[in-house]
């Protein structure tokens, strides 16, 4: 089934695509959920449907709006946080609701919904363009690239910010750097699985990973492993089916999710 879903240059391109971003999506993941950051990418995916929508109705590409509107969105995030004194998720409402509602505005004043933005929000990787393709795949890999450039420093503040700290790590640059690559990847995933669902692929492999219990390093393999089978597989069920490939993605993480929740408790902590 593989072979023949690989006869076709779109589902390559979808194929190449899916896997680079489900291994950003699943090492960024693991420090976001134990930093307790998981929702985040939700909150940057309704800031990047104000940037997609402003593309479509300005005629520019969409997925460079997202991408400008996630990194503004994501920086004023950390600023309000700091300026107002107030929690990260009243910080991450207050800018993701107020680019949502500019996204809804300028819709409506473009006679609403049509096809272009609903591929943005719910993903149409069949039918990813090379340029995109091309984008994602480097933003992803950037990701990756600065993800292993500072695994010391990011792996320290994840455990323990004060210790980091006295460690002489810069952990407000630091955050600043975890939050723009949350960005970064939430709409790398855009075409994969869309904005309504790209937290999906950061949140579900991290969380399927830790649950194993094991060591760090391991769990950001696992996680890794347990993304990319889901976007192959769920690209090859949605080839032979005709799924929707961004839903069946999500299904497989969730089932994998499930499956080892079940083995983990009633099999292997007796």
């Amino acid at each position: 089934m593989i072979l023949e879903m690989l006869q076709y240059a779109f589902m390559q391109k979808a194929l190449i695509t899916g896997i680079v971003i489900a291994v950003a999506c699943s090492l960024l993941g693991v420090f976001l959920v134990l930093r307790r950051y998981a929702l985040i990418g939700d909150g940057i995916a309704h800031i990047a449907f104000g940037g997609v929508a402003s593309g479509i109705f300005f005629r520019l590409t969409p997925f460079l709006g997202a991408l400008v509107f996630s990194l503004i969105g994501s920086l004023g995030i950390l600023r309000i946080k700091e300026k107002a004194q107030l929690h990260g998720d009243s910080a991450i409402g207050i800018i993701s609701h107020a680019s949502l509602g500019i996204g809804i505005f300028i819709l409506s004043a473009a006679n609403g919904f049509n096809v272009d933005i609903l591929s943005y929000l719910f993903g149409s990787i069949l039918a990813i363009k090379t340029s995109e393709m091309v984008l994602s795949i480097i933003l992803a890999g950037a990701v990756i690239g600065i993800i292993t450039f500072f695994y010391n420093e990011l792996f320290a503040l994840t455990f323990d910010e004060d210790a980091a700290k006295s460690l002489g790590i810069n952990t407000r640059a630091l955050n600043t750097v975890l939050i723009v690559l949350t960005a970064i990847t939430v709409v790398s995933s855009m075409r994969v699985v869309g904005l309504m669902l790209g937290s999906s692929l950061i949140i579900l492999p991290a969380s399927t990973a830790l649950v194993l219990g094991m060591s760090f390093k391991k769990t950001l393999v696992y996680s890794a492993v347990f993304s990319v089978i889901s976007v192959v597989l769920g690209l090859t069920l949605a080839f032979a089916f005709d799924f929707a490939v961004s839903g069946t993605i999500v299904l497989l993480n969730t089932l994998f999710f499930l499956i080892v929740l079940f083995v983990k408790r009633y099999f292997l902590t007796k």
